[in-house]
């Protein structure tokens, strides 16, 4: 990126910061680029200057961008064979406690947080009656979507096999040619609500939190507040999954022992 386009990128930044209330410090310059260099090509801007502009005069595309820059990739059983290793660690859980409660942190559209509940209920050795599951995220919009739970296969997105780890998904989905819904009792194991995992306060006594795929995308200097919320979330022994590509940062190594370390499993000590 020449001088120019660096001065051009950070006043767009400014001006999304405080005309859309958007925080963009807490990520990564890279991550931004892509998802406004995206918005560009949409909407045939040539340059920052251009699409900033264009911001200035169409609301609409404020909706647009704002939604380009929510993290919201996800899947079911993103990453199948973590999953698998996390059977171990449910069945552990619920032998042990009568309640046991799971946070999915940032949740996007909730298959993540229903994957964990449709993954209890198909695993006979797992009491899922005595699981609870929390789906967080910051974007209100994308926790709608949670809340109905209904999924379509697309181009890009194959409903059926992201399921496939389950023995036979008919018992939790409806099916309708490529429209996907979660059955009512799995979507009674998972509540959804707005959180800031950044500058939200943390949370009490989870058993396990998920917080898989975030890392990536934030600036370094915001993943230690991040994994300090997390860890005051977990009640002693509790349990982080994070994403398999993502590693702890320095500064909190000592608060949590690796249990599966190739696939992302961790403790808290």
């Amino acid at each position: 990126m020449s001088a120019d386009d660096d001065r051009t990128f950070r006043k767009l930044l400014g001006y999304i910061e405080s005309e859309l209330e958007f925080q963009s410090d807490f990520y990564n310059d890279a991550y931004l680029d892509r998802r406004i260099t995206a918005r560009m090509r949409r909407t045939n801007s040539d340059s920052y200057a251009t699409y900033q502009r264009l911001l200035e005069r169409d609301e609409g595309e404020h909706e647009e961008l704002l939604d380009s820059l929510s993290i919201n990739v996800t899947g079911f059983f993103r990453n199948p064979d973590a999953w698998e290793h996390l059977r171990p660690v449910l069945r552990e859980l619920t032998d042990e406690h009568r309640s046991v409660k799971l946070w999915s942190a940032p949740a996007a559209d909730g298959r993540e947080p229903y994957s964990a509940a449709m993954l209890a209920l198909d695993d006979p050795q797992i009491d899922a009656s005595r699981i609870s599951i929390l789906g967080t995220d910051i974007n209100a919009d994308i926790l709608r979507e949670a809340r109905a739970a209904s999924y379509e296969t697309s181009k890009t997105t194959d409903i059926a096999e992201e399921l496939e780890p389950l023995d036979d998904y008919a018992e939790y989905i409806d099916r309708d040619e490529d429209s996907f819904t979660v059955r009512e009792r799995v979507r009674r194991m998972v509540e959804f609500e707005q959180h800031d995992l950044i500058r939200g306060e943390p949370k009490r006594d989870f058993d396990l939190v998920f917080c898989r795929n975030l890392l990536i995308y934030i600036d370094s200097e915001y993943k230690v507040p991040i994994f300090e919320t997390i860890r005051d979330s977990l009640r002693e022994g509790g349990y982080l999954m994070i994403g398999m590509t993502e590693t702890l940062p320095a500064a909190c190594r000592d608060s949590f022992e690796a249990v599966d370390k190739q696939h992302r499993i961790y403790r808290k000590t």
